[in-house]
């Protein structure tokens, strides 16, 4: 019995002894310093966090390191425009037209303007197709055109490789979307209202540059799939038809007559002096003859 209570006075002892020595490393004082540092502690804090975000923006336009091998996959196969004209004599204009613009059809093409034109005086009719093909049958579309001439007066082709400029172009605009992802990111972590003012106004900025090269990029791809032709053919005249039938013989001979007549009457106006001048001579010779007979009646 003694035993155990020596024990359980061993025990309440010891635990006296840790309260007293916890009291000693944590009072009233220190809670009350903390409370007073904690407030600075996070003010610096935020100040780090907003002289970060302006550091970051100022160099976020720095030039970025290229993609390492594995990150990102360019396109580096040929790019390759075709643009052609060419300008040929043809029989029949209308039969010519229609042709061409069904194999254009057949090669998965279409017609971009379709153009007449006529000359009354020479009665030459002449018409423009601006066609556009896949890149692929440009060859076949040229000498189908081709074989429906009756004689070709020219044709020009003109091939050129713009693979380092789509390249350029593409490289471009990739890194114009990684900067803006960039931005994102220091808008996401600005607290400052002129910090994220300064952000959006350089993403509109760079918004509207992926914009424009993203145009340039879609430009080039269109010219690249689709090659595009000039058609030009016209057929010297048109001859009339039954040209020998008496009725058309009937209207020209009419035609010709009030022509005739035309230049006639118009031809006398335009000489009406010498007209004048030879009737009073005609006039004044009637007169002659006439006094000359009474005079030798008279005799």
């Amino acid at each position: 019995m003694i035993m155990k209570n020596i024990a359980a006075l061993c025990i309440i002892i010891f635990c006296l002894t840790a309260c007293s020595h916890d009291s000693k490393h944590k009072g009233p004082g220190d809670s009350a310093a903390y409370d007073r540092v904690a407030p600075l502690v996070k003010a610096d804090e935020d100040s780090r966090a907003e002289k970060s975000v302006s550091d970051n923006l100022a160099v976020a336009e720095v030039k970025m390191a290229p993609p390492q091998v594995g990150q990102t996959t360019t396109d580096t196969s040929k790019k390759i425009t075709k643009e052609g004209e060419i300008h040929f004599e043809t029989a029949d204009v209308a039969l010519t037209r229609k042709h061409i613009i069904q194999n254009v059809q057949k090669l998965g093409g279409y017609v971009s303007e379709d153009n007449q034109t006529k000359d009354e005086g020479s009665n030459r009719k002449q018409y423009n197709l601006k066609v556009r093909v896949p890149a692929k049958n440009f060859d076949k579309l040229l000498d189908t055109v081709a074989s429906s001439a009756d004689q070709i007066d020219s044709k020009n082709i003109n091939i050129k490789d713009v693979t380092t400029e789509y390249i350029d172009t593409k490289t471009r605009l990739d890194n114009k979307k990684k900067l803006e992802d960039r931005y994102l990111q220091l808008l996401s972590k600005a607290n400052k209202m002129s910090d994220m003012l300064q952000i959006e106004e350089k993403l509109e900025e760079i918004r509207s540059d992926i914009e424009s090269t993203q145009g340039q990029l879609n430009y080039m791809a269109k010219q690249v799939a689709y090659s595009s032709l000039d058609i030009n053919f016209y057929t010297l005249s048109v001859v009339p038809k039954n040209e020998t039938s008496i009725g058309f013989r009937f209207k020209e001979a009419l035609s010709d007559g009030w022509n005739c007549l035309q230049s006639l009457f118009f031809g006398t106006i335009a000489v009406w002096p010498v007209v004048i001048i030879l009737l009073l001579a005609l006039l004044w010779f009637k007169k002659r003859m006439k006094n000359r007979n009474t005079a030798t009646e008279s005799a």
